[in-house]
């Protein structure tokens, strides 16, 4: 069942969809070579619950962290560690929060130092994805137009992998709300978007297959051929006429490049 919202729970929603936002912000301002993803995982729980929220992944399911924190194959629900980043990796960190009755729920893939430019690439077009995803998010249009989209940007054009076994989600008073919004599709099938309906774009791309598999942790899913994966994720509001994207990526970017972990050219 789709749960439509009022204009004013939309702006509940933004709150916490720009709260994530924030916490993101913060972890790119220490995210480098020689930290752990588990101390990743600690600074934004404290940072969230400082900012009168309660992460919303923790204890889901039983999930004992905050954040899902991936590296490199990991593509996504990665574990929290004490092993340290190294140069060249790439970490994606994905985040939810629950404030005044509503999740907001983002992530976003982190370059740690210099990567490849074959990893560039693949962060690059992945985000690209997503805002191609998102042009098609408005009343009137279907499901499947936002996966064809992703799909078609991603996996025909530069042949990428993209996952099929993991989709985005509705969002709300739960953290995973219908419809399901597979990142791969055909135009003109799948559940109508209406107003109202606020859902979670987020393409989950492999450099190679799309293949994958859960590690033994029960959580963590690897590409089978371990090679990289990038994932990017945006809160948008279903409406008339163009997309209302409540989440942002500004602040992060801005933080990233101070940071030092961005190329220029990327």
């Amino acid at each position: 069942m789709i749960h439509y919202k009022t204009k004013e729970e939309i702006e509940l929603m933004r709150i916490s969809s720009l709260l994530v936002s924030h916490t993101l912000a913060e972890v790119a301002k220490i995210v480098r070579p020689g930290i752990s993803t588990f101390e990743l995982d600690a600074y934004a729980e404290q940072f969230i619950r400082d900012n009168g929220a309660a992460p919303s992944f923790k204890g889901y399911q039983d999930f004992p962290f905050a954040c899902c924190i991936s590296v490199n194959d990991a593509v996504v629900h990665g574990f929290p560690t004490k092993d340290a980043l190294k140069d060249g990796d790439i970490v994606t960190v994905d985040v939810g929060v629950y404030k005044n009755g509503f999740h907001g729920d983002s992530a976003y893939t982190f370059a740690i130092g210099e990567i490849g430019e074959d990893v560039k690439q693949l962060l690059h077009v992945t985000k690209e994805s997503l805002y191609k995803g998102i042009e098609k998010a408005v009343h009137g249009n279907r499901v499947g137009d936002i996966g064809y989209a992703v799909q078609n940007h991603t996996e025909k054009q530069y042949g990428y992998g993209v996952v099929r076994d993991l989709v985005g989600h509705g969002l709300g008073r739960k953290i995973h709300e219908e419809p399901q919004v597979p990142n791969y599709g055909k135009r003109g099938t799948g559940a109508k978007l209406k107003e109202g309906m606020v859902i979670a774009i987020e393409p989950m791309i492999n450099m190679g297959t799309k293949n994958v598999y859960h590690d033994k942790d029960g959580w963590t899913v690897r590409t089978e051929d371990g090679k990289p994966a990038a994932h990017y994720e945006h809160n948008v509001a279903i409406q008339k006429g163009k997309p209302d994207i409540l989440s942002s990526f500004s602040e992060i970017e801005v933080a990233e490049k101070a940071n030092g972990n961005l190329c220029s050219d990327y």
